[in-house]
Order: structure tokens, then sequence, then C-alpha cells
């Protein structure tokens, strides 16, 4: 009498887990919503906005530097960021507010032709992520940062802070757009909206693209103007109804 196979207890254990957390997925993927047998379903699609004044302005700075060594050039980098990252405090901005985002040191080759290239000196970088609370301030800010050595500045770019608010509306606005064209399709078939079967959204924030600046090693006596603008908040949401007579 030939003996069963015993099951891998180790490997079922390891596998249950997995089941438990994929059965919720697989049933919200499959289930279907019980209809009437004279229902027709229509989806829409429908985008909401509300508009913002800007609270936040975020920019990246840094510091550029080549010299023919390796260390003095991250030296002499290291002692102009300080600078840059001081006149940042000083302007006020907190250093929850200053995200150091990238630190390079690349050497500099001369190509000449059928010959190996060689290295004739090396440059590094260093960026920080700045976090302005204060628009008003972004343009002084900026002079700022140029008059201490940064040569290397790419924004702002303009944010609400809390968007929990507008967000909301723009999803007011959306679902009244979906229902309008609901109740039209639904009147020029004959028929009426019976309810939402079904709501998915997808949210967007647009502000102005920033813009790349080199910094010049002189500024002009203006301080260099920032318009803040207004920021569009939108919502995309589309709707699934149930029609019927």
């Amino acid at each position: 009498m030939s003996s069963m196979p015993m099951p891998n207890i180790r490997s079922a254990l390891r596998l249950a887990p997995l089941a438990l957390l994929l059965s919720p997925l697989a049933f919200a993927q499959t289930a279907t919503p019980t209809l009437p047998a004279d229902a027709t379903l229509l989806q829409v699609s429908a985008h909401g906005e509300s508009h913002r004044t800007p609270d936040v302005a975020q920019i990246s700075a840094g510091v550029v530097v080549q010299n023919t060594d390796a260390n003095a050039a991250m030296r002499e980098n290291a002692n102009r960021m300080g600078a840059v990252v001081a006149a940042l405090r000083k302007a006020g901005v907190a250093d929850r507010d200053i995200q150091t985002s990238r630190i390079d040191l690349n050497p500099q080759y001369n190509y000449n032709n059928n010959q190996p290239p060689t290295i004739t000196g090396y440059q590094a970088s260093n960026t920080v992520n700045v976090r302005l609370r204060e628009i008003a301030k972004t343009g002084d800010v900026l002079d700022v940062l140029v008059k201490q050595g940064a040569n290397q500045i790419n924004g702002p770019t303009f944010s609400v802070d809390k968007p929990d608010a507008a967000m909301d509306e723009a999803r007011k606005d959306a679902i009244a757009h979906a229902q309008e064209r609901a109740d039209l399709y639904a009147a020029a078939t004959g028929l009426r909206v019976r309810r939402i079967v079904s709501i998915s959204e997808s949210g967007e924030n647009s502000a102005p693209p920033p813009r790349p600046m080199m910094a010049m090693a002189k500024t002009a006596d203006a301080g260099t103007p920032v318009a803040a603008g207004e920021n569009t908040l939108g919502v995309d949401l589309n709707v699934v109804y149930e029609l019927g007579r």
C-alpha cells in the first residue's frame, strides 16, 4: 500500500497570509453590482476645478565650482555652499525647509583626436531644495542667494500648502457636471437617472512650470520680480449611473 505524500506545512504557512491579503482585492475586482433587468449603465467623465492663490514657493539653489584639484574643488564648494545656507537661515527660512538634494564631483576631460582623454580638472556641485512659506520674499531670497555665491537656480514652483478644501470644491464641481450630463443623456433617451453605481477619481494640481536660471555674477539694481499668479486644482471623475424608466 503506497503512502500519500505529506503536505509541506512550512510552505503552506508562508502562503496563507498572502492569500488572505489577495482575497479582498480579487473580490473587489470581480464583484459587480446587482442590476435590474431593465437597467442601462451610463459612464460619464467629468472635470471639476477650484482656484487658489499659492502660498508656498519652492526653488532649488546650487553652487558649481571648478578646480584642477578634486579636494580643492570640494573645499571651495563647501565654503560657498555654507554661505548660501547661512543666507537662507538669515532670511528666515527654517531648517526643515532646507534640504540637500544632490552633491556631485565630476572630472573634466580634454579630448584630442586619436588620443586618450586627459583629466584637466574637477567640477564640484551642491544643490539644496528650499521651501519658502512667505512668497512675497521669493525675489529677495533669490537675489541674496546669488550675492552669497549660488550660481545655479531652478524655479520657483508655486503650490497650495493645504489643498484639501480646494480639492473638495473641485470634487463638488466635477460631480455637478457629471450629474448634468447624466440627466441630459437620460432625458434624451426617455429614461431617468436611478442611482450612481460607482465613482473613480484622479486629481491634479496645475501650476506654472519652473524655469531654470543660471545666476549672473552681478545682479541688477532692481530686485528679481516674482509673480505667484493663481493655481488651478482639478479633479477628474468617472461616474457610472444606472438609468431606467
